[in-house]
């Protein structure tokens, strides 16, 4: 005979076997939990060392992982978006394992630890404000003494019997390998370029090939810095456009909704276009375009747009157009001059130098439209 199903299988169970909040549908807690701690997803366990407990991470990146890095890529918590530093494992290294150093940046980590599949290193995270090696270093926060400080505050002499450790060549800039030694024992070996060369590097007995040590800057290397631009300004851009609907709209009657719409379509279509050519038009054609400064690589690569513009918009007066071709000439400049940081064109001085002649000339660019733009009804 079947038993029949009760609506309440809860009370089916014997006392003792119902927990006080229902089912117990949890894992139970695991061998590395610690109050007031927080384990991370990319921490698989725990290696005991001469120094304590050393997270072991994992070398897979799983979806949140790549969410993560897709949200910072939009601009989306890129501040926030870093690791606790320290000194961290990957596989089963032993005391004769390579030390690897890298940043808090959680992207740059990511990146690291993807490559080290069947690798059995240790990495030693620096404190570089969630920045990555190559800006950390320029900024020294990626530098010889916080390095020399990680190394003591972690124990690293204590976990490791050499006194090596292999930095990112794009952190040389930062790090003075003779001052290091001085300051912690330990002695630098120049890591090659790209994480993806450290399984040869390191099968190589830390010996970099020539390639390793190319610095490339490919099409599609360029423009995974286009959305990142693209998303930095969606809200000033936003506000600047808001602010410009009412600004178009005043005239001799005080204000016209049916003008603020009409010229404001005209205003959107400069302003879009240069946001699209100095975010998405300069990196696409970086090294075609001529001068060396970014901010007029930006306004070459806003000529043409601005006269597509102009031929497809219904704006009749030469005002207007004029005020159009400046508008798209400035943001597409501006924008252009963000990647500045973000290549091996340009050194700190360089970009320095750049500011200071580029600033002066959108804002010219930017109050010759605005002063077109507002005058252009009363004529």
């Amino acid at each position: 005979m079947v038993k029949p199903l009760s609506p309440f299988p809860m009370l089916d169970s014997r006392p003792e076997e119902i927990p006080c909040c229902g089912p117990a549908s949890s894992p139970p807690a695991g061998k590395d939990e610690r109050p007031g701690y927080k384990i991370c997803r990319y921490v698989r366990d725990f290696v005991q060392t001469g120094a304590g407990p050393v997270p072991r991470v994992s070398a897979e990146l799983e979806f949140h992982d790549k969410l993560g890095a897709g949200m910072v890529r939009l601009g989306i918590g890129r501040d926030e978006y870093r690791i606790p530093p320290g000194l961290y494992c990957a596989g089963n290294p032993d005391r004769e394992s390579p030390v690897l150093v890298s940043a808090n940046y959680k992207l740059s980590f990511d990146y690291l630890r993807r490559e080290l599949l069947g690798q059995d290193v240790w990495i030693l995270v620096l404190d570089t404000r969630g920045i990555n090696v190559w800006c950390a270093a320029a900024h020294k926060t990626f530098g010889t003494e916080e390095l020399a400080r990680v190394i003591e505050a972690s124990g690293l002499s204590r976990v490791v019997s050499h006194r090596r450790l292999v930095v990112p060549q794009l952190g040389a800039a930062g790090v003075a390998a003779p001052a290091l030694k001085k300051a912690s024992g330990f002695e630098v070996v120049w890591g090659p370029l790209r994480a993806r060369d450290l399984p040869g590097f390191l099968a190589a007995s830390c010996k970099a090939e020539p390639a390793m040590r190319k610095l490339t800057f490919t099409m599609t290397e360029r423009m995974t810095l286009a959305p990142v631009e693209l998303a930095m300004v969606l809200k000033p851009a936003l506000l600047i456009m808001v602010a410009m609907f009412f600004v178009s709209g005043f005239g001799p009657e005080l204000f016209s909704f049916g003008r603020a719409w009409s010229r404001w379509l005209l205003f959107s279509r400069a302003f879009l276009a240069g946001l699209l050519s100095g975010a998405v038009l300069v990196p696409a054609l970086l090294p075609w375009l001529p001068f060396r400064p970014f901010y007029l690589k930006g306004i070459v690569a806003a000529l043409p747009v601005a006269g597509a513009v102009l031929l497809g918009s219904n704006a009749v007066s030469p005002v207007e157009m004029a005020a159009q071709a400046f508008i798209c000439l400035a943001v597409s400049s501006y924008m252009a001059m963000n990647f500045t940081g973000a290549t091996p064109y340009a050194s700190p001085s360089g970009v320095e130098w750049e500011m200071r002649r580029a600033i002066p000339l959108q804002g010219v660019l930017v109050l010759t439209a605005l002063g077109l733009w507002l005058v252009r009804p009363f004529l």
